[in-house]
């Protein structure tokens, strides 16, 4: 399987050294990067050793970038007149096949790229894929280049491009692996495993789980003051729940009377007159004396009748 690597990391020169040839236009490096120059029009760079097979990929991180045609190859010839080419132009990725300089859009992906991308182009069989940054982004089935083995570069000539950490490898397609032909018995563990124990440093018997833990508490080191209480509190009183009904009073009460403390004066007989009759009681037993008008002599009063 081969493979092949660059990361560009040398001083400043137009040779880009034995690994690569500059197909179309004027390489160089700067600044430890890829640049493609600023003469305009689109140019051409391969590595010089090709790939094993023609399945294999090729990838190059976009250092930096503008809206114009630039991006990696697989499958080419040895001029990259035809191969599959993963570009972008500023708007999309575009998968291409080309055939003898012609380009066909296989596959694209809606959008730019930036500084720091790193866009890969996989060739296996009729599975052709593009990549960014290690997602597959387009994915197809293409037989238009069956056959080729140089990767690289096609740019346009721009001073905003540069590129870094170039890579390509072949790619070994899966192999559909057989039914097991031996069949290994489990086998019953014989013997043992020993080895010394270093003296514990501590042992520590288990406590039963019945009764229960305690620990000596502390002196408190705060007291509470009981204070008096002041104020009050109040609260509503709901309606009352139950209704007493008054009862009547039955029997009776008595209690000794005292001596009356009020005693009334006999008025004279002489303030009665008039056609009228004056009634007098007096104790008892009374008597009851009938006194007309005024006379003279006035009346007496002998021993009383009934």
């Amino acid at each position: 399987m081969a493979a092949f690597a660059d990361d560009f990391n040398r001083p400043n020169s137009t040779d880009l050294g034995a690994g690569w040839v500059q197909v179309s236009g004027f390489w160089s490096i700067v600044s430890n990067q890829l640049s493609p120059g600023s003469d305009g029009g689109t140019i051409i760079l391969r590595a010089a050793s090709p790939m094993d097979s023609s399945d294999h990929s090729a990838q190059i991180t976009i250092a930096a970038t503008t809206a114009a045609s630039h991006g990696v190859w697989c499958r080419g010839n040895s001029n990259i007149s035809s191969g599959y080419l993963w570009r972008n132009d500023g708007a999309s990725w575009d998968l291409f096949s080309v055939v003898s300089g012609t380009f066909t859009v296989i596959g694209s992906y809606a959008a730019a790229a930036a500084p720091g991308d790193v866009a890969k182009v996989q060739a296996v069989g009729s599975a052709i894929k593009g990549f960014v940054n290690g997602v597959e982004r387009v994915s197809v089935v293409n037989t238009a280049v069956a056959t080729g083995t140089s990767v690289g570069l096609r740019s346009t000539s721009a001073s905003a491009i540069r590129f870094d950490d170039f890579s390509a490898a072949d790619v070994t397609a899966g192999v559909a692996l057989a039914a097991a032909g031996e069949t290994d018995a489990a086998q019953a563990l014989a013997g043992s495993k020993t080895t010394a124990l270093t003296a514990s440093s501590e042992v520590g018997s288990a406590q039963a789980l019945a009764g229960a833990k305690a620990r000596l508490l502390a002196t408190s080191v705060a007291a509470e003051t009981a204070q008096a209480l002041t104020g009050g509190t109040s609260r509503s009183l709901t309606t009352a729940a139950g209704v007493e009904t008054a009862q009547p009073l039955t029997g009776t009460k008595t209690a000794v009377l005292g001596v009356a403390v009020e005693t009334s004066t006999a008025r004279p007989l002489a303030a009665a007159g008039g056609g009228g009759v004056d009634r007098v009681v007096a104790g008892t037993p009374h008597s009851l004396w009938t006194a007309g008008r005024t006379r003279a002599p006035a009346w007496s009063a002998g021993t009383p009748r009934t």
